[in-house]
């Protein structure tokens, strides 16, 4: 062999570098997989089970519950996309154990909080449309109609329940470490805001909201209920689909003000309760109208309709609009919701009508 061929040789050899992938590198590559319509990774919501390499083939192993067939067919397409771009990745599988959702109908009582009978969501797109104003009002209102209702602040960076009830004291703890909650006006409360004081902020990473958020539904004594409302926070993220998987919701309920930006939102919220079949019980236009009180007349601020053509849109029933009033924002800041204050306003009418209506949706 001559001298060039040998140096060829071995540079041909040295060029040859084999690039082993290892189980991190697939992991952290994996999370840049948002679960479809969240903002949430798949690695973080623990979708992904088990990874398996054979040289430099990767066999993802997944589970996720959802009965709608585009989402896993979707994640599939995007693992596959996102490995690719490893360097040295051989042959990829991915291998997808699909579970379909339980379904709150079928049966209220095995909803995976005991003596709960119907779980309802209260959500929306975007921040400051009042939902949790509608929530507080809602829960009032139904009690007020003989149920026995109770009211889950899930808002864990934002807690605004207590201050809605007037409520300050710390929830005691069971024999069991259960959480005992609040009792006032008539409907039990529980909220991050009890816990930590409603001037100190919630710093927490995604696991430790799926936590708390699990905790908050499964180790609080809830006793007999016949509604428990979740106070959603705003947009679609970590809490939403956290709860979505940990019990089967009877439905929700979408809150909007009747502005297009505000309805472009509330669409989104309504497609994400559709990916994981959650029914919509109906929509809430809060911030509907304001009557003047010089004239009586109605002016529509932020539009009108909006709320009742979004209902027509997805099928849907509009519970009730609820006026613009000084007098609601003045009772929720001084913890007496307005249903409770001045139950003749035309905001606590409209508050009775829509837990009327959604009384008659779950058939209570």
């Amino acid at each position: 062999m001559r001298k060039g061929d040998h140096e060829s040789c071995n540079v041909e050899k040295m060029g040859h570098v084999d690039v082993m992938i290892s189980e991190d590198q697939v992991r952290e590559t994996l999370k840049k997989v948002n679960y479809p319509g969240f903002s949430r990774d798949i690695v973080s919501f623990g979708m992904v089970k088990r990874i398996a390499l054979d040289g430099n083939k990767v066999t993802v192993f997944a589970q996720l519950t959802t009965s709608d067939q585009r989402v896993p067919a979707t994640l599939d397409k995007e693992i596959r996309q996102a490995l690719a771009a490893l360097e040295g990745i051989g042959e990829i599988a991915v291998e997808m154990q699909v579970k379909e959702p339980v379904q709150a109908a079928a049966s209220p009582q095995s909803q995976g909080v005991p003596g709960v009978k119907h779980i309802v969501a209260v959500a929306s797109g975007k921040g400051g449309v009042g939902k949790s104003t509608v929530s507080s009002n809602l829960a009032v209102a139904a009690a007020k109609q003989g149920l026995k209702v109770g009211l889950l602040d899930c808002d864990l960076y934002g807690p605004s329940i207590g201050l809605m009830f007037d409520a300050v004291e710390k929830p005691k703890v069971t024999d069991e470490e259960k959480l005992v909650p609040i009792d006032k006006h008539g409907v039990k409360l529980m909220s991050m805001g009890f816990l930590v004081g409603e001037d100190s902020p919630v710093i927490l990473r995604g696991p430790m909201v799926t936590r708390y958020t699990q905790q908050f539904l499964g180790q609080t004594e809830w006793g007999e209920l016949d509604l428990l409302i979740l106070d959603l926070p705003p947009g679609t993220g970590d809490i939403q689909l956290t709860i979505v998987q940990t019990v089967p919701l009877s439905g929700a309920v979408i809150v909007t003000t009747p502005q297009e930006v505000a309805l472009l939102d509330a669409r989104k919220a309504v497609r994400m309760f559709e990916k994981v079949n959650v029914p919509i019980l109906g929509f809430i236009e809060n911030m509907s109208y304001f009557v003047c009180p010089e004239d009586q007349n109605r002016y529509y601020i932020f539009g009108e309709g909006g709320g009742r053509k979004e209902a027509t849109r997805f099928d849907s029933a509009l519970l009730a609009e609820v006026p613009l009033e000084i007098e609601t924002r003045e009772a929720g800041d001084k913890g007496m919701p307005i249903t409770l204050k001045d139950s003749g306003s035309i905001a606590a009418q409209a508050f009775n009508e829509a837990a009327s209506n959604l009384i008659l949706e779950l058939k209570i």
